[in-house]
């Protein structure tokens, strides 16, 4: 399963129509997971025309997101692996282990908010592993150095790669 991870579109404002950069990896895609920040629901429709589309409020989406079906977290299941996702993880520090936390069957934790592509993960003593994954932003990179996007292969519950692609 091919799942293309985004956040932080923040429509209008930086997403003006889907962009080409972003387009090129959504051909393939089986899925697209949105961590929040769309702030109009045409981003979303945008996106499922090229595959099924999950996301999540961010604090700049407003009541037509969640019309739209963005709840404020999402737990689902992808080929054997547990997904979470959250828009905002809170602090860098113990972020992991915050969000064993909050999703503990999770496998794997997708989130947004900062704008800063991340991809951590950490053994806990009950046995479990968690990875968290910040795709960062296709469109806004703030005080990054490329605006970004995630690809993510899912097989068998596991993650089989994860790629964070650059952008133009």
């Amino acid at each position: 399963m091919r799942v293309v991870l985004l956040s932080d579109t923040h429509a209008p404002r930086f997403w003006k129509g889907l962009p080409p950069a972003v387009a090129a990896h959504l051909g393939g895609a089986d899925l697209v997971l949105h961590a929040g920040d769309v702030c109009v629901p045409g981003v979303l429709d945008e996106l499922a025309a090229f595959a099924p589309v999950k996301a999540v409020l961010g604090n700049n989406d407003g009541p037509e997101v969640a019309a739209w079906g963005a709840p404020e977290t999402l737990e689902l299941e992808l080929e054997g692996l547990r997904v979470a996702m959250v828009h905002d993880a809170g602090a860098k520090q113990g972020r992991v282990a915050r969000m064993h936390r909050r999703f503990p069957d999770a496998d794997l934790v997708v989130f947004g908010h900062s704008h800063i592509p991340l991809d951590e993960a950490q053994p806990f003593p009950d046995g479990t592993r968690l990875r968290i994954l910040n795709p960062g932003s296709p469109t806004d990179k703030r005080r990054q150095p490329h605006r970004t996007l995630g690809l993510l292969d899912v097989a068998d519950g596991q993650v089989g790669a994860y790629e964070l692609v650059t952008l133009p």
